[in-house]
């Protein structure tokens, strides 16, 4: 099994493993539902799928299991994939009630619509999320929230000035060991953190391509492109490959920055902030003949946070040797008198297993229980409260890697104002925060 094969399997495994036993419908009252505030006959969720394969795939079966949820509209521009996933939706409703789009504008117009989930390549998440904020509908997108830092922004705005619940796909915030370790870390078990540690995947994957060919007719290849920087399409860059590719994902890196690195901000109590200063340290490449992959290999860069707390994230051989031996990937909290916490998807140690069976006090700060990450959003989408990872912390968790890949990227470092979100030692970084959009596609409606 190659290193991609591994990480998808446990990805999809880690989602499916979350609950499939779905709660008695609710009763939705009016106000909660749709941009003019009606509700469904049927009195259920009305969801649209943007994005129909590879985590789409999960997330809609995850979905389609709640009683008071109904699919009533899919998206992609594969219609392979959109014929595939309007068959698990008719096969599960036993109909042929679901509509198809290929274009997203047209899912988002309907307002028989009250919530959309977002799992199309990094680089269309800002475009889809804006626009369906303003179409009145509640979002659930995946990690990371937006291909670039002044995406997010652009994000968080949209979602606010439209009063929109918003659910970012960093589940492991709903996974009881993730919360207990930043329960632990939150209300200072460890006493001070002076470091974390945030460990990703390794990625050296190389290919190269002697010829392009042409799109299978299934795709609008052009559309699948839409606002990042032309390519030629390849097979090889395409589904789920298309991560290794700078100008639609961010690699490895920003693939799960979102995941070990949201883990860190959600533990510090972060959701609000960022760091105040960033320095890259390694972006290196493999040395394998490769002509359709951008992504880095080795990565690591340091953050500095108010109060001095620092934050190394890097690829997972290069993490130090205490690191290695609690795990592979996830996030390491280093407090004060040697004590720290490690957690990942398989397991939470720490240097003494006594603070792992804390007993918490009566007044400490405690996340809401819960297990499964659609359940919180649904939810939430009934009660008008804040999901469990509102966009506001997708975004900064976000942000982490965007300012990491900033500084690797040149070689420096800088000082960041995370109340502003700008660079206040070199104003000229501040025109690399977000990406000119090609042709005439704009995070305008």
């Amino acid at each position: 099994m190659n290193e991609i094969e591994r990480i998808h399997i446990s990805r999809r495994s880690f989602l499916g493993g979350i609950g499939v036993a779905m709660a008695a419908p609710y009763i939705i009252p009016s106000s909660a539902l749709g941009a003019d505030g009606s509700t469904a006959p049927s009195n259920k969720i009305h969801i649209g799928v943007i994005g129909a394969g590879g985590q789409a795939e999960g997330l809609t079966e995850n979905a389609i299991r709640h009683e008071n949820v109904r699919v009533v509209a899919l998206c992609d521009v594969d219609k392979l994939r959109l014929e595939k996933a309007k068959g698990l939706v008719d096969g599960y409703y036993k109909d042929t009630a679901c509509a198809t789009h290929a274009d997203f504008r047209e899912l988002l117009a309907r307002k028989d619509i009250d919530a959309v989930i977002v799992a199309t390549p990094d680089h269309w998440h800002a475009r889809i999320c804006v626009e369906a904020a303003r179409q009145g509908k509640d979002i659930y997108c995946e990690k990371p929230l937006t291909w670039s830092l002044g995406e997010g922004q652009a994000v968080v705005q949209a979602v606010n000035e439209n009063k929109r619940v918003f659910q970012t796909g960093s589940m492991q915030r709903s996974s009881g060991n993730f919360k207990l370790a930043c329960e632990l870390v939150r209300n200072g078990y460890l006493g001070q953190i002076r470091h974390i540690l945030v460990s990703l995947p390794d990625f050296g994957n190389a290919v190269w391509a002697d010829a392009y060919p042409a799109p299978p007719a299934e795709i609008d290849w052009d559309f699948y492109v839409g606002p990042a920087e032309w390519t030629p399409f390849h097979p090889e860059r395409y589904h789920w490959n298309w991560r290794w590719w700078l100008g639609f994902g961010g690699g490895q890196m920003m693939d799960w920055i979102g995941h070990h690195g949201d883990i860190a901000h959600m533990a510090m109590d972060w959701d609000h902030t960022g760091p105040r200063e960033v320095e890259g340290v390694r972006w290196e490449f493999g040395k394998e003949r490769n002509n359709l992959y951008n992504s880095p290999a080795r990565y690591m860069f340091t953050c500095r946070y108010a109060g001095g707390t620092t934050l190394t994230v890097a690829n997972a051989s290069d993490m130090p040797e205490n690191f290695k031996a609690c795990g592979g990937m996830g996030t390491m909290f280093f407090g004060e008198k040697g004590k720290w916490i490690y957690v990942d998807r398989g397991d939470t140690k720490a240097s003494d297993g006594k603070i792992l069976k804390t007993k918490f006090r009566k007044n400490d700060f405690r996340f809401r229980k819960g297990g499964n990450h659609m359940t919180d959003f649904l939810k939430c989408i009934v009660s008008r409260e804040e999901c469990i990872a509102p966009v506001h912390a997708g975004h900064r968790s976000a942000s982490i890697g965007h300012l990491g890949k900033l500084a690797c990227t040149l070689g420096a470092s800088f000082k960041w104002n995370p109340k502003k979100e700008i660079v206040v030692d070199n104003p000229a970084l501040n025109g690399m925060l977000t990406r000119k959009y090609r042709g005439d596609w704009s995070l305008e409606a």
